[in-house]
């Protein structure tokens, strides 16, 4: 193992393998910065390029692209507020919050920070499971999958705001994104729910349209009202203070940061669910890491860790979806199944040959993923100051540029002109909700879970009928579903019990 691991580590430093994962790496550094596109299109539109390259150099030139896209798609996150990819979406939540008080800096060093730490953990997963993946892939069928979808749709209650009336908004914006989920063909009965009428809507809703309306839109139009920079009144000099700052905030909160990329590994490895699901799980755990219910209260508007889980779990997961790609030929996401064809096209099949006749090149993917990283972090680092400098510009020259992203972005995930209709429409919605003071992020929760515990629930009945509410991980996964509910209910008493006790002495 010790000999493959190095010899890996050789394919990747040979000139021509190195050269081409810099050329993936620049292009996922710019791709990622874009909103809309999305590392999928953008492997599948390179994957033509591979056919004259060694196996080696490939995967170089393709995973180099596709590691770095979450790590640069925060950064759109934070300093504008537009979900660079997917993937990054919950970053926006504490991201640009920190942006708007001056924070830009501070933000992008722990995004910066969190991501590098995600990945090498994801890679070093993918180097130390290959012996024990098996029977960890073997064990979660349709009934395990719908169980972890329904502990994700249990986090809405961290989501959710403090008192009574916070939980209900978050359970109502929760259901109302279950909701959005089902829109389109019901995929057991062929059925059209909700459609409208409107070819458009048949396949549903897609998720990026959604994401850049209902949290680009609000901003923008907070922008336009206040008329003043996003740092608001903020100095160049606070802006740069900030980077090393961030970077500390990663190794303070190191345990939360491992965590998160452990959870975002974990949902990696587990076909069907992405990079969607393991960053609200772990900006949900990030947001249970709150020591009481006041210090909740400042996720949303602001608090760092709500930065470090989420950009933690994006690149951990990366290391995770190859896990079962490499292993058995099963893609553990939509970007893993467009590397399969890699594979094929090179003449490679997933499976025990790549754990023993190939072993240095599946090595040499987890090499590439930590360089890969390690450089676009050290080049992002440098120029950092510079970007978060974009957040002082005054509102009236950089709206025009915001809505230019936030239409591109939304155009290219299908290249429809529904897709902008959805995100005006989305965008509205996102407006009044932060106008009446609802929760956005369980609505974005239940629209991504929505379909995925739909469909896992239906097969699960098919296959097992009532059998599979027995099964010892679907007992424990429920389990861990209620105490993921009443965690913050104890934790309220206690702060209560303690507020109390500070009262009567």
């Amino acid at each position: 193992m010790l000999d493959a691991l190095f010899e890996g580590l050789l394919l990747i430093l040979h000139w021509k393998a190195f050269a081409f994962m810099l050329l993936g790496v620049g292009l996922g550094f710019w791709v990622g910065l874009l909103p809309g596109l999305g590392g999928g299109t953008t492997l599948a539109l390179m994957l033509p390029f591979t056919y004259t390259m060694s196996p080696a150099e490939a995967f170089a030139f393709l995973l180099g692209m596709h590691s770095v896209v979450a790590t640069t798609g925060d950064i759109t996150s934070v300093l504008f507020g537009v979900p660079g990819e997917g993937t990054t979406a919950a970053t926006v939540l504490d991201g640009y919050a920190m942006a708007k008080k001056g924070e830009a800096g501070r933000a992008l060093g722990a995004a910066l920070m969190s991501s590098l730490v995600g990945a090498v953990v994801g890679a070093l997963a993918l180097a130390l499971a290959i012996p024990v993946v098996r029977p960890l892939v073997l064990t979660f069928g349709s009934p395990e999958l719908f169980m972890l979808a329904m502990v994700g749709i249990a986090f809405i209650v961290s989501l959710s705001g403090e008192g009574r009336g916070g939980l209900r908004r978050g359970f109502l914006a929760g259901g109302l994104g279950l909701l959005c989920a089902m829109v389109g063909q019901d995929p057991q009965a062929g059925i059209l729910r909700y459609s409208l009428g409107l070819l458009y809507l048949w396949d549903g809703l897609d998720i990026v349209p959604v994401l850049v309306g209902i949290f680009a839109i609000p901003e923008i139009i907070d922008l336009a009202v206040r008329g003043t920079a996003i740092a608001g009144d903020v100095s160049y000099g606070r802006l740069g203070k900030g980077v090393t700052e961030g970077i500390k905030d990663t190794f303070r909160h190191f345990g939360l940061t491992i965590r998160c990329s452990l959870i975002g590994t974990f949902i990696g490895i587990m076909p069907g669910l992405g990079g969607g699901v393991a960053q609200w799980l772990a900006y949900g755990h990030a947001t249970q890491s709150a020591r009481d219910a006041n210090e909740r209260k400042g996720f949303g508007q602001g608090d760092v860790r709500g930065v470090l889980g989420p950009g933690a779990a994006n690149n951990s997961k990366e290391g995770g979806a190859l896990i079962p790609t490499v292993a058995f030929g099963v893609p553990g996401s939509s970007s893993m199944a467009i590397l399969l064809g890699g594979f094929f096209l090179l003449g490679l099949v997933p499976g025990p040959d790549m754990l023993t006749k190939h072993l240095p090149l599946t090595l040499s993917m987890v090499w590439t993923i930590v360089l890969a990283n390690i450089i676009t972090v050290g080049a992002s680092l440098v120029f950092i100051n510079q970007l978060a400098k974009l957040t002082t510009i005054r509102a009236h020259l950089l709206i025009p540029f915001i809505v230019l992203l936030v239409f591109i972005g939304s155009y290219t995930a299908n290249n429809s002109y529904g897709d902008l209709v959805a995100m005006l429409v989305f965008g509205a919605l996102g407006y009044a909700m932060v106008a009446a003071g609802w929760p956005r992020a369980p609505f974005i929760l239940g629209l991504v879970l929505g379909k995925l515990a739909e469909n896992y629930l239906y097969i699960s009945t098919t296959r097992y009928g009532a059998a599979w509410l027995g099964r010892p991980v679907v007992v424990v996964l429920f389990l861990l579903a209620v105490l993921v509910i009443a965690y913050p209910f104890v934790q309220a008493r206690r702060s209560r019990r303690r507020a109390g006790a500070r009262c009567a002495s």
